[in-house]
């Protein structure tokens, strides 16, 4: 299967299974309605040609697979009382687009309340980003049949609740966000494959994430969130050499950077910390901000993102957070302060608490400590384009 025609498929299913649940409901029915004709797509449309309209081929395809199903289902139970009240209206609307608002009223379905976070994260991901159930298993750290199990459940959960925009924004938010954060992080950084980025899943993310801001323009962290998305996103131009290698932030030509997403993610941030107390999102912004305006590596204000980074891990005091400030420690008062952050730090393992201690190792002076932490690091990513740096690295500290 082309690239071309994988792309375009992971572009449209969210909106298919948007359009499908909106005119039949059963969540999980018409997910696999989708997933068939996904199926029938990829297997026709390399040798046929890919149709005109391919959303509303997709639409009318998974509709009649939907429609049998359920006519098969219902017959099971009261074939000669239903049959006539699940046929499908043959009419033109068919090929219609989906509404506008039917990828962001799956979003807000898959985060439904009566769900537990990591299962309205996994169901979003399956559902509205198109991750496959490997991929999110591994950004979770579960076996997949785990969450397979985890993502059926969801399923079964929600089966029969209305879809449209629920009038409980705020409390299904924080799930929102949380989830947006996600997809657009395994699109920034692939969890694993041959390429470091996934522009489809990022691209999704934001766009998705412009939509709650319109319908949320007060809120500070969906702000927060749309800036950090842009100001991080602006750099993947300049992420990838010529061959697909990975380039550090320090490496990066500037030039190469989208300089009108950095103005408006600016922008963003700077009137969402205007408005009141800052939320994680919003100090991630700034800290991504402070980045982007600096002119060069060199330029960076580090004592900046630092104090930033005192404030989130206040805010959030994750691994992640702790991991990330203690690279500012470093780049402040030296490596050895690095390392003494990273030696206390608990639940921050992986390989990029291993890369981060051969930098700063590499930086120190200790080539041979550095070289066993790169080796480490290498082994346990599953990104070929991050392995490759990090083999590069080992090697060239080699004596």
């Amino acid at each position: 299967m082309s690239e071309t025609v994988e792309d375009l498929l992971r572009r449209c299913a969210p909106q298919v299974l948007g359009a499908l649940v909106r005119r039949y409901g059963h969540f999980d029915a018409a997910e696999d309605a989708v997933q068939e004709a996904l199926l029938a797509a990829a297997g026709q449309w390399p040798s046929a040609g890919v149709p005109d309209n391919p959303r509303g081929w997709l639409i009318r395809v998974a509709s009649r697979k939907l429609t049998d199903a359920l006519r098969s289902e219902e017959a099971r139970r009261a074939r000669e009382e239903r049959a006539a009240a699940l046929a499908v209206r043959e009419t033109s609307g068919e090929d219609r687009a989906p509404r506008e608002d039917d990828t962001l009223s799956l979003l807000f379905l898959c985060c439904h309340p009566d769900l537990t976070p990591p299962a309205q994260i996994a169901l979003t991901l399956r559902a509205v980003g198109g991750l496959t159930t490997a991929e999110i298993a591994r950004a979770h750290l579960v076996p997949e049949a785990t969450m397979a199990q985890r993502i059926s459940r969801a399923k079964q959960k929600v089966r029969g609740v209305r879809f449209g925009r629920p009038d409980n924004w705020q409390e299904r938010l924080p799930a929102v966000l949380q989830t947006l954060y996600l997809i657009f992080n395994e699109g920034y950084t692939a969890t694993s494959g041959t390429s470091l980025q996934r522009r489809d899943l990022a691209g999704e993310a934001i766009r998705l994430t412009r939509r709650v801001h319109r319908l949320l323009p007060e809120a500070g962290e969906v702000s927060g969130l749309l800036a950090l998305m842009l100001l991080t996103d602006a750099r993947r131009d300049a992420r990838t050499g010529p061959h697909g290698e990975l380039v550090p932030l320090d490496e990066q030509d500037r030039e190469r950077w989208d300089k009108a997403a950095i103005d408006e993610g600016v922008a963003l941030v700077t009137k969402a910390l205007a408005r009141g107390p800052a939320g994680p999102y919003q100090v991630r912004a700034a800290i991504a901000a402070v980045h982007d305006e600096a002119p060069s590596a060199e330029a960076t204000d580090w004592q900046e993102i630092l104090g930033l980074y005192d404030v989130l891990v206040r805010l959030v005091p994750g691994p992640v957070e702790r991991l990330n400030r203690a690279v500012a420690v470093a780049m402040v008062d030296g490596p050895y302060a690095g390392l003494a952050e990273l030696d206390v730090l608990e639940g921050a393992s992986g390989h990029r608490r291993d890369a981060v201690r051969a930098h700063l190792l590499e930086r120190a002076g200790e080539p041979e400590a550095a070289r066993a932490a790169y080796e480490s690091a290498a082994a346990q990513t599953l990104s070929l384009p991050e392995q490759r740096y990090l083999q590069a690295r080992t090697a060239r500290l080699r004596p």
